[in-house]
């Protein structure tokens, strides 16, 4: 059995304040809340949540590497699909939760070398933490650029631009639903016993939830799965914000056919804490992240029923080798072992099948722009939809 690390007495005290909080909810709720109430006070509680409290959650010293933080390579082969989108709009990018900043740092220095700067580049965000952290990054990285970057912690009323958000869906509260031994549905929820938080299964709350779950949820005893909300409502949000532009996210997920496999009975809920993955959900609230994998499908219908285009969907491998990731590789000197190996090693994470490479997706969807993106160029662009 893996040892995980130990919190430190101030983190830990963070963490038993926020269970207090949990437990105060469950307890203003008649015993019970939905899970994806508990999810969102884990992540989100003001000054307690995981995104909201000053803990390092990024990188080598944090919980989970993104991406952007492996190598610039990411950045600068997005960069290449933004450089093409972005002469079709305002001219405006839309980042929705920007980590440390990194992905920002990476795609404007590229696209100020291919001569596609935009306008502004606006993050959203609901980490305060973060937030400033990326004031900081962008600032010392990039000062000439800082004045065209800006802060939001709400969705604008339009946007004409690109939308783009790495790992973003992935942290958005789900909603858990379990089939138990009779096979009955049942939704998943969280309660309070013996002075522990743990799960509890109750009748549906939601008549949406209750008909997606019929829908979804193979007719398999003890099968426990999500179903985002979150995702479908964001995507519709944004869809209703945009008049003009595209709307790209890249996350790790599946589409519905593997999500819902009757093998796949345990879900796909994890957390993450110091590079391990933790399965109990109610390890350490407030220090561990929470995630679970996107239903690609649903984000494809949300999409279509909002009125956009949908582009192409393609895993991260081609979509990034599309972009030109190779080439850009190909740029440095394999001879400067030092400088040279690492980005290689990154590289090769971002692509390989048994990494991030088939694991993560891209979704691109558009309104009022060309269908013919970089990105889905070569390859089946709806390939598993």
């Amino acid at each position: 059995m893996t040892t995980l690390p130990a919190a430190s007495p101030e983190a830990l005290a963070v963490s038993q304040a926020l269970c207090g909080r949990i437990s105060q909810a469950i307890a203003e709720a008649d015993g019970w809340i939905p899970f994806s109430h508990y999810m969102e006070l884990a992540l989100y509680a003001h000054g307690m949540g995981y995104y909201a409290a000053g803990s390092r959650k990024l990188g080598e010293g944090g919980d989970f590497v993104t991406a952007p933080e492996l190598t610039p390579l990411f950045g600068r082969a997005l960069a290449r699909q933004l450089a093409e989108l972005l002469p079709q709009t305002a001219g405006v990018v839309y980042e929705f939760g920007a980590g440390t900043g990194r992905l920002a740092i990476d795609l404007l220095a590229e696209l100020e070398t291919l001569g596609r700067l935009p306008l502004r580049y606006v993050i959203l965000d609901l980490s305060p933490d973060l937030m400033e952290r990326q004031r900081e990054n962008i600032g010392a990285a990039l000062p000439h650029l800082a004045d065209r970057v800006e802060w939001a912690s709400r969705l604008p009323d339009a946007i004409d631009g690109v939308v783009i958000g790495n790992e973003l869906l992935d942290a958005m509260p789900c909603e858990m639903v379990f089939r138990d031994e009779s096979r009955q549905l049942r939704q998943r929820g969280v309660t309070v016993r013996d002075g522990a938080l743990c799960y509890e299964d109750r009748d549906f709350a939601s008549a949406e939830l209750a008909g997606l779950a019929a829908q979804l949820v193979p007719d398999i005893p003890r099968y426990a799965t999500e179903i985002s909300l979150a995702n479908r409502g964001f995507i519709a949000s944004v869809a209703g914000a945009l008049t003009r532009g595209a709307i790209l996210m890249i996350d790790y997920g599946h589409a519905a056919s593997e999500y819902y496999h009757p093998e796949r009975s345990m879900g796909t809920l994890l957390g993450h804490y110091r590079h391990h993955t933790v399965q109990d959900p109610f390890y350490l609230p407030g220090l561990m992240d929470l995630t679970c994998h996107v239903d690609f499908s649903a984000v494809a219908q949300s999409g279509i029923d909002a009125g956009l285009d949908l582009i192409g969907y393609a895993n991260q491998a081609q979509f990034l080798l599309n972009c030109g990731l190779v080439d850009l590789l190909q740029t440095l000197d394999p001879d400067d072992v030092k400088t040279y190996l690492p980005v290689a090693k990154a590289a090769q994470r971002l692509l390989s099948p048994q990494e991030m490479g088939e694991t993560f997706k891209a979704i691109g969807f558009g309104k009022g722009v060309g269908i013919d993106w970089l990105g889905f160029s070569h390859g089946d662009r709806c390939y598993t939809l």
